[in-house]
């Protein structure tokens, strides 16, 4: 069974950039603690991120994030999506409008530009063909940013929430949650490692 993954890493205070990210620093002033673990040699954090990543059907993410991704310090062939692990899945991208060009023409992407309810069917589509061709369940992953992970909360598209808590106070920069819809959640996991608390929810 195809299930909807909201993935993010966040700070203590709730931020999953630092003050200021912009298209040199993406991650913002601090931000870069928040993926340290996905960065790391620690044996378990390196489990959980390659489970993640193998399990990835399509991802969904948004305009900005894509840019970020795609632009001229963004991914390359040592680092992409699950960092070192260099998944390949489709992606799926929220747009107003497609990119004039692509840098990363090798991979496999889609523009929605009729809204993120789409995005998340076309990416369910897209992970339940791969989920038949590989004979086992793959998951759609929404992985950022924040905000298209906030609408999609709210939406009540999620089926799971998966957070890495960096241990980091960064005071300022871009909130995952905001004044919106409340949340019901049934704890499912809580994972302790040296560069963060990894939990996961199912969304009710």
């Amino acid at each position: 069974m195809t299930r909807i993954i909201a993935d993010i890493s966040l700070s203590l205070d709730g931020f999953v950039t630092g003050p200021d990210p912009g298209p040199e620093n993406g991650l913002g002033t601090g931000g870069e603690a928040l993926h340290a673990w996905a960065f790391s040699d620690d044996p378990v954090e390196r489990r959980l991120l390659r489970g993640a990543t193998a399990r990835s059907g399509a991802v969904v993410l948004g305009r900005r994030l894509f840019d970020l991704v795609d632009g001229p310090h963004g991914w390359d062939e040592s680092t992409g999506y699950g960092a070192a692990e260099v998944g390949r899945p489709a992606f799926v991208v929220v747009t107003g409008a497609p990119p004039p060009s692509v840098r990363r023409s090798d991979l496999d992407w889609t523009f929605v530009t009729t809204g993120l309810c789409d995005a998340v069917a076309v990416a369910r589509e897209r992970a339940e063909a791969a989920s038949a061709r590989e004979g086992r369940d793959l998951d759609v992953v929404l992985m950022g940013g924040g905000a298209t992970i906030g609408a999609a909360l709210t939406a009540g598209l999620v089926d799971v929430l998966s957070l890495h808590l960096a241990p980091v106070v960064l005071g300022a920069g871009t909130p995952l949650f905001t004044a919106g819809t409340p949340l019901s959640l049934v704890q499912r996991d809580v994972i302790t490692t040296p560069n963060a608390t990894h939990l996961t929810y199912d969304v009710r």
